[in-house]
């Protein structure tokens, strides 16, 4: 058994070199074979691997012109987190992902990461997200920690405005664009913690559907993003922000993990 074939399938699998032996003496030498028995053996490491957590984590993005693709892989640990080859194959789903589109990726990706990635890593790995956006105008941001992003969609504006729109919703993690999109359920819950607590506090009843006006304003403030403060300027709201700067924002999404 060469040294150069076993390099050249521990080049392609990921595997680990004493794998790597293992695999050629099963197929007695013969490369394809030894290729087949480490992804086969990579279904079962994941299988194995399944019921371990997942904490950690990497995001990537990939765009070409005025399309764009996220993709979020978990992981277990922060060490794996970290790694160059790790973070370097997530940035290649997005990259898949950007050119395949959504239908039958989930499906194809899942295969792949556990019959390569899993065998290469050494770790339980999972498809946390993936999404495909397309836009007039798109602006992102993605942390340094890699683990969170923000995707912007402007029907006008541009795109430096709608970069600096992600990375607010970045940081302040809205959940909803406008007040119109928050559920009714979840409206419905909130106002009644605030009836309880308003009355906790001795409030008088006829003063109730007012303040519990302004709570609800409130809480706009806290989840939409058009109501949120301006991170760089708490003095006007995001929806003033891109006002002044002839923008619309269309769609957005935070990510993370």
């Amino acid at each position: 058994m060469s040294l150069d074939l076993i390099k050249e399938v521990r080049q392609i699998t990921g595997a680990g070199i004493s794998d790597v032996k293992e695999a050629l003496d099963e197929a007695a030498g013969d490369r394809e074979k030894a290729i087949e028995i480490l992804r086969k053996r990579g279904q079962k490491i994941a299988a194995k691997k399944s019921d371990r957590e997942i904490k950690e984590g990497v995001i990537a993005l990939a765009r070409a012109e005025n399309k764009l693709a996220v993709v979020g892989l978990g992981c277990e640990t922060d060490f794996v987190a970290k790694n160059d080859d790790f973070k370097q194959a997530v940035q290649e789903l997005a990259e898949k992902l950007l050119t395949m589109g959504k239908d039958g990726f989930a499906d194809w990706a899942t295969k792949f990461i556990q019959d390569e990635l899993i065998v290469k890593i050494g770790e339980n790995l999972n498809l946390i997200f993936m999404d495909l956006f397309e836009g007039k105008v798109i602006g992102t941001y993605l942390h340094s920690n890699n683990k969170v992003a923000s995707v912007v969609i402007l029907s006008e504006g541009k795109e430096e405005i709608a970069k600096e729109v992600a990375m607010h919703a970045s940081a302040m993690a809205p959940k909803y664009l406008t007040p119109e999109e928050v559920p009714s359920a979840e409206l419905e819950k909130e106002k009644e913690i605030y009836v309880e607590q308003l009355k906790k506090e001795g409030k008088p009843e006829d003063m109730l559907e007012k303040i519990l006006a302004g709570k609800v304003q409130k809480y706009y403030t806290e989840v939409c993003l058009l109501k949120q403060p301006y991170v760089k300027d708490d003095k006007k709201s995001i929806e003033k922000f891109v006002a002044e700067n002839g923008a619309k924002i269309e769609a957005f999404k935070y990510f993370s993990l």
